[in-house]
């Protein structure tokens, strides 16, 4: 299928180029960064063998609708969406650190706490709490930025004793996080969703905060159906998801966690195909609109075409 495996482009004034687990990213004249979502799809630190048509068009425009959707929060780094799996923005200095906030013990959080411990990053949790029950409030449990391997979890203690964020802003990156959690919540719950937990990333431009990367995606979040919740719950049935959390149990299912020796189980088209599906199901939940398949040219070819005439427009 059509999808983005990799992209090697080459534009006027490019001054770098970095290749992530997702996305590929280009750097205009030490200005711009033009950041293509690709088809890739990562799990425990890996990225998997087979891309996943559509994957990348999913994440970057629920990503610029949210951040879209946040602007009066936060100013954030987008300057245009030229393609639908591009997205053009302001080179800023990120933070070195990502922000997560948790409304509910799921994923990683509920990992940790079946394991015994009873605090996350410095943050306290009750005991007698079920997986996917809600927090009686949010936490943020932020994480270290790796360039390479694993992020780690990090307290604010250690955050601030380590002068990885200066405390000034440290508590403005409390305060956003916070707001932009309430706001991802109630759109979500307009659409029948829950917002379990998600992260942000944050960067500085000209001395300002700035929300950077993408926000409320399936890839930075965790969703839950509203509808059953709380009878699941009372059940002890697993809840009703949509997020990348599926792809990592079907990894976990099939014998693979990241871990030394470990082999990637083999993606059949039918694995592909569903894991396709449950994106563009996310997508249609979340942005409350039918996902609008692109016309069947060249994928490639359309996002060099796109970004190259976006490029041209910027006076810099």
């Amino acid at each position: 299928m059509n999808a983005i495996k990799e992209t090697n482009f080459n534009f006027d004034n490019q001054t770098a180029f970095y290749r992530g687990k997702v996305r590929d990213v280009y750097t205009i004249a030490d200005t711009y960064l033009a950041m293509v979502a690709s088809d890739r799809i990562s799990a425990f630190d890996v990225v998997l063998p087979r891309p996943i048509p559509y994957k990348g068009q999913v994440l970057n425009q629920i990503a610029a609708k949210f951040l879209k959707a946040t602007a009066d929060i936060i100013p954030n780094w987008v300057v245009s969406v030229p393609d639908p799996s591009v997205t053009i923005g302001q080179m800023c200095e990120p933070f070195k650190v990502e922000m997560v906030i948790r409304g509910y013990l799921s994923g990683h959080a509920w990992r940790e706490y079946a394991a015994g411990k009873r605090e996350v990053c410095g943050e306290a949790l009750p005991e007698g709490l079920k997986e996917n029950d809600k927090l009686p409030a949010p936490i943020i449990t932020p994480t270290t930025k790796a360039a390479v391997g694993h992020d780690e979890d990090i307290s604010r203690e250690d955050i601030l004793k380590k002068g990885i964020v200066s405390e000034e802003d440290y508590i403005q990156l409390e305060k956003y996080t916070k707001a932009l959690f309430q706001r991802g919540t109630e759109i979500a719950a307009q659409r029948g969703l829950i917002l379990v937990d998600t992260k942000y990333e944050f960067g500085k431009k000209d001395g300002q905060i700035v929300l950077i990367d993408e926000i409320h995606t399936p890839d930075s979040s965790r969703y839950f159906y509203a509808e059953g919740y709380q009878e699941r719950q009372e059940k002890g049935e697993p809840q009703k998801q949509l997020s990348k959390e599926f792809v990592r149990k079907w990894l976990i299912e099939n014998g693979f966690q990241g871990k030394d020796g470990q082999v990637i189980p083999e993606m059949t088209d039918e694995i592909v195909a569903s894991i396709s599906e449950r994106y563009i199901e996310l997508y249609e939940h979340i942005v409350g609109e039918k996902f609008v398949y692109p016309d069947q040219e060249d994928v490639l070819e359309r996002v060099e075409r796109n970004v190259t005439k976006a490029l041209k427009e910027l006076n810099y």
